[in-house]
């Protein structure tokens, strides 16, 4: 009999569930005396801290109870947030968690997005990472890295379908919107002649080719190529800056004021030339208009 006793204490003291929830709370007061002041407070388990009795102990105690999505109330989780108030009111991280599905175990899957971007760095750096290179995160296997891999790749074909559809390019933010997509997972810069109509409605892009820009432009019939076979009536020129600052160098202005020259032989007129970077808090616009800055007078 007092064998059972003892037993049956020992079950309770650990938690084992009950009417009331007050097993839960045995065991974590347990676990707060056992842990000296001023020492580090561990997480507890979560099948000892889900009743009400047990949670409110735990809020006075300074134990930290285990974080998941399931813990939040459902206003806070990212899908019902998306839902709810649109994408744009859910961080990177929330946005990638979306896609990734689940965490680990004592780590939410919040958590393990924000550790993928803390590695890349930007969200470029991740559109441009391989499988091997994602599942080098701790909670990344094939599967999810395969999933966010096409999740990036369905970004640029969407970008490049909306070159196919002509759109109208008499403004710097419309060629911006038309190419920042895959320029941005681009590591070197990338020299882009945009070919036009006389309605200014493109007709096709030319990549002339990859390196910098000194050495991208020395040729200017490698530029005019396109745009004569096509019988293209204008181009606007663009290329990305890496680094993400789009101010011109010397050697843009000079090659665009060369190419405007030979252009005004060929009968094909340069309206502008594009550079692609980034926007900071510092710098509001992602690009500079080579036109707009005054270097086409």
């Amino acid at each position: 009999m007092e064998s059972r006793r003892k037993s049956r204490k020992t079950r309770t003291a650990r938690g084992t569930p009950g009417r009331s929830g007050y097993e839960s709370v045995a065991a974590l007061e347990i676990l707060h005396d056992s842990f000296a002041i001023g020492t580090p407070r561990p997480r507890v388990p979560r099948a000892i801290c889900s009743t009400k009795p047990a949670l409110e102990l735990l809020a006075s105690s300074g134990l930290d109870a285990p974080v998941t999505l399931k813990d939040q109330p459902p206003s806070e989780r990212p899908r019902e947030r998306l839902a709810a108030k649109g994408p744009g009111a859910l961080s990177d991280a929330e946005l990638i968690a979306i896609l990734l599905r689940t965490g680990l175990k004592g780590t939410n899957v919040v958590e393990v997005a924000a550790q993928l971007l803390k590695r890349f760095g930007s969200l470029q750096a991740l559109a441009r990472a391989k499988v091997e290179d994602l599942r080098k995160v701790k909670g990344i296997g094939r599967d999810k890295a395969v999933t966010l891999i096409a999740a990036f790749t369905l970004a640029r074909k969407m970008a490049e379908e909306l070159q196919r559809e002509s759109p109208v390019l008499d403004n710097p933010e419309a060629v911006v919107t038309l190419l920042k997509e895959q320029n941005r997972v681009k590591n070197v810069e990338t020299l882009q002649v945009l070919l036009l109509n006389t309605r200014r409605r493109l007709i096709k892009v030319d990549e002339v080719s990859d390196g910098t820009i000194d050495t991208l432009l020395v040729h200017a019939r490698e530029v005019f190529r396109g745009a004569i076979a096509a019988n293209a009536h204008a181009v606007i020129l663009a290329h990305n800056h890496p680094s993400g600052d789009p101010t011109p160098s010397e050697a843009d202005i000079k090659v665009t004021r060369d190419l405007i020259r030979a252009g005004q032989l060929l009968k094909i007129d340069v309206l502008d030339h594009i550079i692609i970077g980034r926007a900071t808090p510092e710098r509001a616009k992602e690009y500079s208009s080579l036109r707009e800055l005054g270097y086409f007078a």
